[in-house]
């Protein structure tokens, strides 16, 4: 199995709800370390540019707005299979679709917030740590 790095938000109904504790047990049941991690305040431009795929899209206005609704805490994982691990425990998109005990069945009021975005493949997940992480901020893996 690889060791991998995947990138975590729980977005701003996550940490409205209180449930930045309840997420990272479950990253941490999963065997997903958090390696790196911060809270922040998106800005418009900074939610635009992480989200800029989806630009031409009819609900990148919302996205944008609502991630810059509040704060959002940022995390690096890491472990075996990280990407694929961490989007299992996600769930589905949209809640009603998500799978009883992931994160967005459990604690999810809509698809638009759906508590938590993750990585989707190893490339995305290193172009997304760098957009918040530098280098120097990841602790190195464990012997």
């Amino acid at each position: 199995m690889a060791i991998e790095r995947t990138f975590s938000i729980v977005k701003p109904d996550g940490v409205r709800k209180n449930l930045i504790g309840a997420v990272y047990q479950r990253f941490e049941q999963a065997g997903l370390r958090v390696i790196s991690a911060r809270m922040l305040q998106l800005s418009q431009a900074h939610a635009e540019g992480f989200y800029g795929v989806h630009r031409e899209r009819p609900f990148f206005k919302d996205l944008v707005k609502y991630m810059t609704s509040g704060p959002v805490m940022i995390q690096v994982l890491e472990g075996e299979n990280a990407v694929a691990k961490n989007r299992e425990l996600m769930g589905a998109t949209d809640p009603k679709k998500a799978a009883a005990g992931t994160i967005r069945a459990d604690f999810a009021s809509s698809i638009e917030e759906n508590v938590v975005h993750g990585s989707d493949s190893a490339e995305n997940a290193a172009i997304e740590i760098a957009f918040f992480f530098a280098g120097s901020d990841l602790y190195p893996r464990a012997s």
